[in-house]
């Protein structure tokens, strides 16, 4: 842990002298110039802690109560901005010091040494600053993400804030001593008043996502030597960080490696559901514990309804509930949502509705569940016999069979009689010759982008005619944590593909039904091959679901272009 952490803190210093820095540094230098000479401790020491607070809490916020995910940024931008107007009007600096003066002073102070104000400064700089994620910054964001918040976690992200913030510093109190000296031939408060101007400016470009668009702009220029654009490659890259990186997520005492010979071992007790949100299918809406279920055998299965691989894996879990119920079988699903909005109860009983689903289910939206059973995957299922030990788990589709005959073997021990005959219970499998993975549509997660989405407003120059396995954003499209949204018109999505089938997950602003045309190598694609949804070459988006656009008769390669006018998001490619 010891070295991961250190690990960390060369990382985050090779970070900051990286051309992904220069958009924060007005505003670090013109803060740093103002005050006592402990504000520039007092600025990077606010941006060490929120910054931590950004990589590691705020996706919990984001995903716990629907935040939006540029919350924060606009927060402290608008602090920025403020301070900026602070320092700009001397008068106004002399209203806002004095109720504030035993907390924190904004602006020029002639005595004091500024640190509490310098803290509140550099903790609004703390959410804009985004440098460019390697793989342990990445890491960090993307468990935090999917797990609860740990300690080991937080040491690691608290150890990269801690390496950028020394050599941030080290700019603030060089940047302070060079206009300490032009402080002292300028006249009245000029000096002041430039910072302010640099400050107010640097909020509005920020507002404006031009510190964004300034990083992309590097990130595609390869003329720039590598070890500017990325000093820290090699070791973030070692077999050394990546195994460090895979302890972080914490492992599940149930994730045990079974075979279909090797019976059905006692895994321990299985944790309670816990801190959940709406049950559906229970009598009054009322919720289930797996006390209350003692006696009978209990089959958890994780999912969340946009996730094709869930999808398919539900006729064989309806099949199953219908076979066993009255025999003491009972299924739960436990909706963990990976998007915010399969975190909204109308969404969740509305694919309940559609997709046929009589079993219980539960909305899981803190991931408390998922937490307890230290879960990892969509779809996983969770045997449980009737003293409430798992049995058996299995990870992602397949192995019906063997589901199947462990359901009877816990039925059996329970004292089950009369089972009914076994059968093919069917599923809906991936097509053989699939060759196209699952792919996102946000900055984080994105896959074989021919020009990665970026965090923030850009224009994307798509390509004619992607390649196996390409995707491209043509247009100006406005990408988040979650999702890419076209700007203006017009603007789509490309992709080179081999499967049978093709779906996205899309989702229209406001509920109001807009039209997505899609089309299969050039042509709107015919009624012979489209997918469920499309009519007359077009998808009608009105709920935040997955869509079927393509399905062809086996897996062939061809090209896919969708149109997405403003105001319709998309967040996943998915094939089958």
């Amino acid at each position: 842990m010891l070295l991961l952490m250190l690990f960390a803190l060369l990382a985050g210093a090779g970070t900051a002298i990286t051309p992904c820095v220069l958009p924060v540094l007005p505003a670090l230098l013109s803060a740093s110039a103002a005050g006592g000479r402990r504000r520039p401790l007092g600025i990077v020491l606010g941006l060490a802690l929120t910054f931590t607070i950004a990589i590691v809490a705020l996706a919990q916020l984001v995903k716990g109560v629907g935040l939006a995910s540029d919350a924060a940024r606009y927060v402290a931008i608008a602090v920025l901005i403020g301070f900026g107007i602070v320092m700009l009007v001397p008068s106004l600096a002399v209203r806002v010091q004095a109720p504030l003066s035993r907390l924190a002073r904004f602006g020029p102070k002639r005595r004091g040494d500024g640190f509490w104000s310098g803290v509140g400064v550099g903790g609004a700089m703390g959410f804009v600053c985004a440098p460019c994620a390697g793989p342990i910054l990445a890491a960090v964001t993307a468990v935090s993400a999917s797990s609860a918040p740990s300690l080991r976690i937080t040491l690691v992200a608290l150890a990269y804030a801690l390496g950028l913030s020394a050599v941030l510093l080290l700019y603030a109190l060089g940047g302070r001593a060079v206009i300490g000296r032009i402080r002292r031939v300028a006249k009245g408060h000029l000096v002041e008043q430039v910072l302010g101007v640099t400050l107010l400016l640097t909020g509005v470009a920020m507002a404006a996502n031009l510190d964004v668009r300034f990083e992309e702009a590097l990130a595609r220029n390869t003329g720039l030597p590598s070890f500017l654009t990325n000093p820290t490659k090699s070791l973030e890259s070692s077999s050394a960080v990546q195994n460090r990186l895979a302890s972080l997520r914490p492992a599940s005492r149930f994730a045990v490696r079974q075979s279909y010979h090797s019976g059905l071992p006692n895994l321990g007790p299985a944790p309670e559901f816990t801190d959940n949100q709406r049950w559906f299918n229970t009598p009054g809406g009322g919720p289930l514990t797996l006390a209350g279920l003692r006696g009978h055998v209990v089959l958890v299965d994780f999912w969340t309804y946009t996730c094709i691989n869930c999808i398919r894996t539900l006729p064989f879990l309806k099949a199953l509930y219908a076979r066993y119920h009255r025999y003491g079988l009972e299924i739960v699903g436990v909706e963990t949502p990976e998007f915010t909005f399969e975190q909204d109860a109308g969404n969740v009983s509305q694919a309940v509705r559609s997709d046929g689903i009589r079993y219980p289910v539960v909305q899981d939206n803190n991931y408390a569940t998922w937490n307890a059973y230290s879960n990892q995957y969509w779809p996983a299922e969770y045997l449980i016999d009737a003293q409430g030990h798992v049995r058996r788990t299995h990870f992602g589709e397949g192995e019906y069979d063997q589901t199947d005959a462990a359901v009877r073997k816990l039925l059996q021990e329970s004292g089950a009689r009369g089972l009914p005959g076994t059968r093919d219970l069917r599923a809906v499998l991936p097509s053989s010759g699939l060759g196209t993975p699952e792919t996102y549509l946000d900055a984080q997660r994105a896959q074989g982008f021919a020009q990665p989405p970026m965090r923030g407003v850009h224009s994307y120059p798509g390509v004619s005619s992607p390649a196996l396995n390409e995707f491209a954003l043509q247009g100006q499209w406005n990408v988040n944590s979650e999702a890419a949204t076209p700007v203006s018109s017009p603007a789509s999505i490309a992709a080179g593909f081999q499967a049978a089938r093709v779906y996205l997950v899309l989702t229209s602003s406001g509920g109001v039904p807009r039209q997505v045309q899609v089309l299969l190598d050039g042509k709107p694609v015919p009624a012979t091959v489209a997918g469920a949804d499309v009519h007359g070459g077009q998808v009608t988006v009105r709920g935040q679901r997955l869509y079927s656009l393509v399905s062809l008769p086996g897996d062939e390669q061809h090209s896919l272009k969708v149109v997405v006018p403003p105001g319709v998001s998309a967040y996943d490619f998915t094939f089958g």
